[in-house]
């Protein structure tokens, strides 16, 4: 295989971003992007990840480290001259211009005659079904129809790679859902490759081939939806991933890639040895609310326990329900409405099981 198909589109090297001199924001990040590839920066809240997209976009520059786009050193290029398209929360359309020109403007700065940036505007418009909507202004349209405008521009121009800095943020639920399946829809009938920022892990396990995790400046761990969510590396992605039960204590027998945990209550669970950790070890043991079994008889489960229930709440497809078992009282199962075989009324005894493959001992910090 040649160089050029197994090298990636983007290239991070040690890259280290601080803006006061002190407190890095961003922490010797080493990170490839794939051609071709929807990859998300997850993360909450001040972890980096948007810093990361401002880099790679030239808003903001590398105090160390180097970012490569093609194998070439991208760091002093100015954003007009790195053939990406952005797209941002706030859609950033001139208000003043129609739908056309402002898909079109990208074009003009790029000195493409009138006749055809304007063909080009309207192709990329009906690429996302607003061609109908060219003469019109920003200000007449909805939040979705504005949010599509502003992907049509970052797409107008054939760039190798386009960034999106939370672009759903603004909109209401059922909007974003369906942005969300037309965006990855775009990305699949194109193959640009794109690098999305957002802090919404259903976002992010949605629509992304991989997913970095980003916390306190370094990526936690980066695979795809499916791999995150069932094989977390750690306590802080078990926890940011979806919703998870976490029980602490001490590792006191291992075996292979399996081990037994004592915890703080005397009470002995079986788990699988994430994190590798020997005898004497603490450690946090994930287990996911929808891999609990609850049963008015003791199940047959590597791990089962008697447990009372705290409260239910009704969700409509499925309810949740907070338990108090193995000395913790928000421990939490989540069972579809059509599959409740046991009494969920608040101080019911029942019985909990889960296997030892759904228990993952990690790190002992849950952040």
């Amino acid at each position: 295989m040649t160089a050029q198909h197994t090298d990636p589109l983007v290239r991070f090297v040690d890259v280290q971003k601080t803006y006061d001199g002190e407190h890095l924001v961003v922490k010797k990040l080493n990170l490839d992007v794939e051609k071709g590839e929807f990859l998300t920066l997850l993360g909450p809240s001040g972890s980096g990840k948007s810093t990361c997209l401002m880099m790679l976009a030239g808003f903001e520059t590398p105090t160390h480290g180097d970012i490569l786009l093609q194998g070439q050193a991208i760091n002093n290029v100015p954003p007009h001259k790195r053939d990406i398209g952005v797209v941002f929360q706030n859609y950033a359309l001139f208000p003043h211009m129609t739908v056309a020109e402002n898909v079109a403007f990208p074009l003009t700065v790029r000195k493409v005659n009138q006749t055809d940036a304007k063909q080009q505007a309207i192709r990329a418009l009906e690429m996302v079904q607003l061609g109908e909507f060219a003469d019109r202004r920003p200000g007449q349209l909805s939040g979705g129809q504005q949010q599509r405008v502003a992907l049509a521009r970052s797409l107008v121009f054939e760039p190798q790679l386009v960034l999106m800095d939370e672009p759903l943020g603004a909109l209401d639920k059922k909007l974003r859902e369906q942005m969300q399946i037309e965006i990855k829809h775009i990305h699949e009938n194109l193959g640009v490759t794109m690098v999305f920022v957002t802090h919404d892990q259903d976002e992010a396990l949605t629509m992304s081939d991989r997913v970095a995790v980003f916390n306190d400046g370094i990526i936690q761990q980066i695979a795809p939806p499916a791999e995150l969510y069932e094989k977390p590396a750690n306590s802080f992605v078990a926890n940011f991933i979806g919703e998870t039960n976490m029980l602490f204590g001490e590792i006191t027998q291992t075996q292979g890639a399996e081990c037994d945990v004592m915890l703080s209550n005397g009470t002995s669970i079986k788990s699988q040895n994430i994190a590798g950790a020997s005898v004497g070890a603490k450690t946090g043991v994930s287990i996911r609310p929808e891999r609990v079994q609850l049963s008015d008889t003791m199940p047959d489960a590597a791990n089962a326990f008697e447990a009372t229930v705290v409260e239910t709440i009704y969700h409509g497809n499925h309810v949740r329900v907070a338990l108090d078992v193995v000395g913790q009282t928000d421990f939490r199962a989540m069972v579809r409405s059509g599959n409740i075989h046991a009494d969920l009324n608040p101080g019911h005894k029942l019985y909990v099981g889960f296997s030892q493959n759904d228990c993952r001992a990690l790190d002992p910090m849950a952040t």
